[in-house]
């Protein structure tokens, strides 16, 4: 079995135990009228499978004229994953990618080695009012793909697998999960689904993963015996047959997880290494700022301006 800090093999399983192993209530943050809850990395559990940073964003209305900027920003070590329910955001990359992210599909952007990248809401999105609501997340790197190149990868919509069955409705994000698949390089064994449960109804985990959790978008629901409502991640102990039954309301769930990491990682700022030697190496090349032949670039549609590396 890989590397998972809390999982002992002296700990009984199946019906001996609670199945639920943790239950992760996010922490808030206002960045200036707009609200972040993150999930990920909290001090109950660092990751679920990859999974090792999880944020909420929103939702939140912007007015006329308003919206989101964040700069220029570097990551290494890690992939993100951006999924949107409302609204748009502008993303470019040292890659040269300049894409408009929107609700329903999938962006995939491989930090690799080293990349820079923004995100908006500019141009036509601040000539209205505009809300925003989506979910961000980061997958750790394998070992092997630490150092890997950069890239970047989008799929619609319509190329994500949709299951419907007795009252679910389940759209496969990224990976693989009951017998469905997503066409996206990824580093390490990973599922991530967008589920919809009508009252009452009840959903299967997938089985071919070691590592699984839930994050409840809205409604609530119940497992063991427990009601769970909106705002909190509940992270399953492996190897246990676990659903979920939606509430008088129905449910919306996020469904994450995969195999767990083949040792611990370290979280600096933006970056996610398998060694505090690395994070410092890109800590240097960042401080340095040697954007026309360093280890990292500015976007070429968006170097006017960055995000200073912390002092801390």
């Amino acid at each position: 079995m890989s590397w998972n800090p809390l999982l002992d093999a002296q700990v009984p399983h199946g019906a001996q135990i609670d199945a639920i192993e943790t239950v992760i209530i996010p922490r808030a943050r206002d960045l200036g009228g707009f609200e972040v809850r993150r999930a990920l990395p909290s001090t109950q559990r660092q990751m679920v499978g990859p999974f090792i940073f999880f944020d909420q964003m929103g939702p939140a209305e912007f007015l006329t004229g308003q919206g989101i900027d964040v700069r220029p920003h570097p990551h290494i070590g890690l992939s993100t994953v951006t999924y949107l329910m409302q609204g748009a955001l502008h993303h470019r990359d040292s890659l040269g990618t300049d894409a408009w992210i929107t609700p329903g599909e999938v962006n995939l952007m491989t930090a690799g080695h080293g990349i820079t990248h923004s995100e908006r809401t500019d141009g036509a999105a601040r000539q209205a009012p505009l809300t925003m609501f989506g979910l961000q997340t980061w997958l750790a790197s394998s070992l092997a793909d630490e150092d890997a190149p950069a890239s970047f990868h989008n799929r619609p919509q319509s190329a994500l697998p949709l299951l419907e069955a007795e009252g679910k409705t389940v759209r496969l994000i990224l990976g693989a999960a009951w017998g469905a698949s997503v066409d996206l390089p990824l580093s390490t064994e990973t599922f991530y689904a967008d589920a919809t449960l009508a009252p009452h109804a009840s959903l299967p985990l997938p089985d071919n993963h070691e590592d699984r959790g839930v994050y409840i978008l809205s409604g609530e629901v119940s497992q063991g015996g427990q009601t769970h409502a909106a705002g909190a991640m509940l992270v399953f102990r492996p190897l246990d047959n676990i659903s979920v039954k939606a509430g008088p309301q129905g449910a919306r769930l996020m469904l994450l997880g995969g195999a767990t990491m083949e040792g611990p990682r370290y979280i600096w700022w933006n970056f996610v290494a398998s060694s505090q030697d690395r994070l410092q190496a890109a800590k240097e090349a960042w401080r340095a700022g040697d954007w026309a032949h360093g280890r990292f670039k500015l976007p070429p549609e968006d170097d006017a301006e960055f995000i200073p590396a912390p002092d801390r």
